[in-house]
């Protein structure tokens, strides 16, 4: 990912209301991002498709294999 992939995809999770950016103008100037409320509720979804690629990993694993050998 790039520096500035980071910055944007940042930048579109505070105007979501995910993330809270906190500046510090120090030398040099530092940033940092907590999660927001509404950021924190998002990770009970993201812990059950979690769950569910560990489950299905072997599955997803096999289907990558087996598309990669038609294509060759």
């Amino acid at each position: 990912m790039t520096q500035r992939m980071l910055t944007l995809t940042l930048r579109n999770l505070e105007r979501d209301g995910l993330v809270v950016r906190h500046y510090f103008p120090e030398v040099p100037p530092r940033v940092e991002y907590e999660l927001t409320e509404m950021g924190s509720g998002i990770l009970s979804a993201l812990e059950g498709l979690n769950f569910w690629i560990q489950d299905n990993l072997p599955r997803i694993e096999q289907s990558r294999r087996a598309y990669d050998d038609v294509g060759e």
